[in-house]
């Protein structure tokens, strides 16, 4: 007689199932991979290679993770090479995924892919898979990579999929590619008339970010990009004031459980 639970059984095969990319410097894979189980997810890592070789892998997963790191050693510009791969063979796929319902999340430097590939904010009219890259993430204005904790005011109407019930959030960031700029005033004013602008930083702009942007979303809401790293707070322990009382407030894991939440309507409809 088998000892496997049946209801345990059963609720891993009825996960959301994701795809988290890595490979090429990318080295906050397993970070994610664990933000994602813990809201409810099955996510599986992949090698960018083999996603590449197969884009049609893509269509078995319901969400897929570009996470941090140093992708291709930021040697051409933060994201750049790997976003001119995305561009070259997934776009398609990736695309199909939001069409029908999936979600994406770029964090740090999977943001900085997002943007560079044109994923990120996709906002001009029957873009399509001709997206192009209407903003950017440059050198924080110091000059100086930044490793420390900030506060962001979070937009919910934005994307109801990744931020839906949530205010302000603290969450850490580290990062020397993190000044988000508008490729110009008629792509500013029109993120900023859709409601693209995800989350702002409050307190403080720790990098130079015109009109302190640390997130946006694309037109439909299921691809969030964002320099702050919510995989990384997942627990009230992980904050650096845990010590000194309650920590009031969500922790990064609330936007992993939003995704999985969202997400997993077109993981029943599909059975993915």
């Amino acid at each position: 007689m088998s000892d496997a639970n049946p209801a345990v059984a059963s609720a891993v095969a009825n996960a959301v199932r994701v795809l988290i990319l890595s490979g090429y410097g990318i080295n906050a894979e397993r970070e994610l991979a664990d933000a994602f189980a813990e809201a409810g997810g099955a996510p599986e890592v992949r090698h960018v290679s083999d996603v590449v070789a197969n884009p049609e892998i893509v269509a078995q997963y319901a969400i897929v993770g570009f996470p941090g790191g140093f992708s291709f050693g930021d040697h051409l510009g933060s994201g750049k090479a790997l976003a001119a791969i995305i561009r070259a063979h997934l776009l398609p796929a990736l695309t199909q995924l939001v069409e029908r319902g999936g979600l994406i999340i770029g964090i740090c430097n999977g943001f900085q892919v997002l943007v560079k590939s044109g994923l990120l904010p996709n906002s001009s009219p029957n873009s399509g898979t001709a997206a192009r890259q209407e903003v950017t993430l440059v050198h924080n204005d110091s000059g100086r990579f930044i490793n420390r904790w900030v506060r962001c005011a979070v937009n919910p109407a934005a994307s109801g999929e990744w931020l839906a019930g949530l205010e302000e959030i603290d969450l850490p960031i580290r990062h020397g590619e993190g000044r988000f700029l508008f490729g110009d005033e008629e792509i500013r004013s029109r993120l900023l008339a859709t409601d693209r602008i995800a989350l702002r930083y409050v307190g403080g702009n720790p990098n130079g970010s015109q009109d302190d942007v640390a997130g946006i979303c694309d037109p439909t809401g299921r691809i969030l990009g964002l320099m702050p790293h919510p995989e990384a707070f997942r627990a009230n322990h992980h904050h650096p004031h845990w010590t000194r009382g309650p920590i009031s407030g969500p922790t990064g894991l609330a936007i992993f459980q939003n995704g999985v939440r969202a997400a997993g309507k077109l993981h029943t409809s599909a059975n993915l």
